[in-house]
């Protein structure tokens, strides 16, 4: 396991693996990301966005959603910010900002907004596991979204593909 003792160690890798949970859809990196970020079983929150009701799912179930869910997007860019994180022996909650962008091709956008964009707050939980820091779960509350019409054309693009 990771040395426990240095706090700081455990901000950086927490931060880090942040880091690699938004880059799992805006680098399309389903195949080596989603074994690096999440536990074997995962609790996902979506509720505040999606409407529906938060659930346990295993990381390869999870994986196969998101990746379907941004196969309309063209391309994404997600940042989180604000970290606030608290470790607890090999527990950990992360409190972070986010800031996810998502666009559609020009020619699903037409001559309407090609940009959905969704603003809120991570409230997830980690544990650190042999292979290191692991999120056991992810909770989005979204604060404030822009073009969100256009979900619904980027979801509708690959059901129509």
């Amino acid at each position: 396991m990771a040395d426990t003792t240095d706090p700081s160690s455990d901000r950086d890798q927490l931060m880090e693996l942040l880091a690699r949970y938004t880059d799992i859809p805006d680098l399309k990196a389903w195949d080596y990301l989603p074994a690096t970020v999440f536990a074997d079983e995962i609790e996902w929150d979506f509720s505040s966005l999606a409407g529906r009701p938060p659930a346990v799912t295993t990381r390869e179930a999870l994986t196969d959603r998101i990746r379907a869910t941004f196969a309309g997007w063209k391309a994404t860019l997600h940042t989180t910010t604000g970290h606030q994180i608290t470790v607890n022996g090999d527990a950990a909650m992360i409190h972070a900002k986010v800031r996810a962008e998502h666009w559609l091709s020009p020619e699903l956008a037409g001559d309407g907004p090609d940009r959905w964009l969704v603003v809120g707050f991570y409230d997830d939980e980690a544990i650190r596991t042999t292979d290191g820091w692991r999120l056991t779960k992810v909770k989005l509350t979204v604060i404030h979204t822009e073009n969100s019409g256009l979900y619904a054309l980027a979801a509708n693009a690959v059901t129509n593909s």
